[in-house]
């Protein structure tokens, strides 16, 4: 027996450590590199059954697929709102459109914005899993009173802010959530689940809005059927959630320590040393927290790295909003009449397979990428690479400018464009489409994240306001100089992430949520950008686990 084994006390674990890797001062440049081109084996995760966590993360999830359906079914162009049954059941002219349809996107967004910060309270005192069913129930009652034949454009609204609110509550306590319930090792492919329930819910609106244009009478039923939906999808949320287990972080929060031990092993198939190390690792970090700065005040958001914190993940959100991506998926088809000239059908059928497309790359994102490249890495390259896309584009239009009319046959210059606009979300939905979601709630420690998380996804909210406004009078206005200025948003969103952002990726929340992980920024130094966590690291973790173990925490 190892002599070092023979030392440790009863009941503590002893963890061999793997070959400590070289530091990051010794490798080449040339070594550097080909680690970024060629990577080594990503390592696998502690834990052999990853069904429980991947089950609790995909049900919370169906909050995204609602956040994109129901973003895409009325405001979608071409959606719910241009059919005639809809214009004839709520009594509004062809020229009253574009005021019912900013009231209905308007009013949705302020309804979000506002719940981002009720969340706080209400996550913080009955957990995220009760956070998460109480915004499902709100949202379908909300979907109800649009669905019901009311004759009221009035008690549409009302419906619609009431969606607004359940919806923005979910966006906010889903990705906490995710984060805490996931290993650390895949807590990114996780935590981007919620991305690819967003665009395979912006997919099914766009074809379900294309089949009843299609396929069903102008009739009540035609456009009850797309917006009733969304009580479905609600309901299978709030069920799925009474089914899952509480977050082990938030229980030790609230001192319910066997409860949280429960559901760890429950949710990491085990109850092997790795769970009550890892439950230890959480337990010391929530009580470090509570001892040394005991009666949270606003007054701490003001000062030192969690002002940092707070700017970043404020301005995580705004970049995500401003590489384009969401004003496409609202006014795709608006864009592709730009590129390709006015044929409504042929718009559509590119806008049909412009879903198809971010839903493929993001599940390829997720299955591949989610956790194999560091997340500073993914997002500065992936808003270069979008720049790229869209100057190009611009480029073309500029030079090779499309006749407005219909046209059977579509030019090269044309193809080429929409090759561009495909080829940039794919990118997006590399980089800057699932990877905000993780990446902000890795932001924060225990005592922050419900307040850090609300700041950021209202952030989300309030520029997804001002840019899916903003967006129709930009395309009249500018035209090819529109994705110009989205390529020039992408480049100052690249720079900014090499200067600013901060490393998270295989660190555990705790650690992730130091103040020092976010000034050193040791994790992620250039020429490191593909890395395994360290020996060291976990090495650390566990040895940290042991002690807290032997001395009864």
């Amino acid at each position: 027996m190892d002599s070092m084994e023979q030392k440790l006390a009863p009941g503590m674990v002893f963890v061999r450590p793997d070959t400590p890797e070289p530091p990051v001062s010794d490798l080449t440049y040339t070594t550097r590199l080909l680690k970024i081109i060629v990577p080594d084996r990503h390592p696998p995760p502690r834990y052999s059954n990853l069904y429980p966590v991947a089950l609790c993360c995909a049900i919370a999830c169906i909050a995204g697929f609602l956040f994109g359906y129901d973003s895409g079914i009325l405001t979608f162009v071409g959606g719910v709102l241009t059919l005639t049954s809809f214009q004839d059941h709520f009594n509004f002219t062809k020229a009253q459109k574009t005021h019912v349809s900013s009231l209905c996107v308007s009013l949705q967004q302020l309804g979000a914005f506002v719940a981002c910060p009720l969340s706080i309270p209400l996550s913080r005192k009955y957990g995220r899993k009760s956070s998460i069913f109480v915004g499902s129930v709100v949202f379908c009652i909300g979907a109800m009173m649009q669905t019901v034949p009311s004759h009221s454009l009035a008690c549409f609204y009302v419906g619609r802010v009431i969606s607004g609110l359940g919806l923005g509550a979910m966006t906010v306590v889903v990705p906490q959530y995710n984060a805490e319930m996931s290993p650390k090792e895949i807590r990114g492919r996780l935590g981007s689940f919620f991305q690819m329930a967003y665009t395979l819910g912006i997919f099914t609106s766009y074809w379900v809005d294309y089949g009843v244009k299609v396929n069903m009478e102008s009739t009540e039923s035609q456009w009850q059927t797309p917006v009733g939906l969304q009580i479905l999808f609600s309901g299978l949320l709030a069920i799925g959630m009474l089914t899952v287990k509480e977050s082990p972080r938030w229980l030790i929060t609230k001192d319910r320590m066997e409860e949280a031990k429960a559901n760890l092993q429950w949710v990491r198939a085990s109850d092997g040393p790795e769970v009550a190390n890892e439950l230890a690792e959480i337990s010391m970090a929530v009580r470090a927290e509570h001892h040394a700065t005991e009666g949270l005040h606003w007054t701490e958001f003001l000062h030192g790295s969690v002002l940092k914190r707070l700017s970043a993940a404020f301005a995580l959100f705004l970049a995500q909003q401003a590489t384009g991506a969401t004003a496409f998926a609202y006014y795709s088809p608006q864009y592709f009449s730009l590129l390709t000239g006015d044929d409504e059908t042929r718009s559509l059928l590119l806008s049909g397979i412009f879903g198809a497309v971010k839903v493929i790359a993001c599940f390829a994102f997720v299955c591949l990428a989610a956790d194999r490249f560091t997340r500073k890495f993914n997002l500065a390259s992936g808003a270069f690479a979008m720049a790229a896309t869209q100057i190009v584009t611009a480029a073309v239009l500029k030079n090779k400018p499309i006749d407005s009319g219909a046209a059977k046959d579509v030019p090269p210059a044309a193809k080429a464009t929409v090759a561009m606009i495909y080829l940039f979300v794919m990118i997006y939905n590399f980089s800057w489409g699932p990877l905000p979601w993780p990446y902000c709630s890795e932001l924060f420690s225990n005592r922050y994240r419900e307040v850090g998380v609300a700041v950021g996804v209202s952030s989300q909210w309030l520029f997804n306001f001002v840019f899916t406004i903003s967006t129709p009078y930009m395309i009249d206005s500018m035209g090819w100089g529109t994705f110009l200025l989205w390529g020039l948003f992408d480049i100052i969103i690249g720079f900014g992430t090499i200067l600013l952002a901060t490393e998270t990726r295989g660190l555990s929340l705790e650690r992730a949520g130091q103040p020092e992980a976010f000034r050193n920024d040791n994790e992620a130094k250039l020429g490191n950008v593909y890395r395994r966590p360290s020996s060291s690291s976990l090495g650390s973790d566990k040895k940290n686990g042991s002690q807290i173990r032997e001395s009864g925490i």
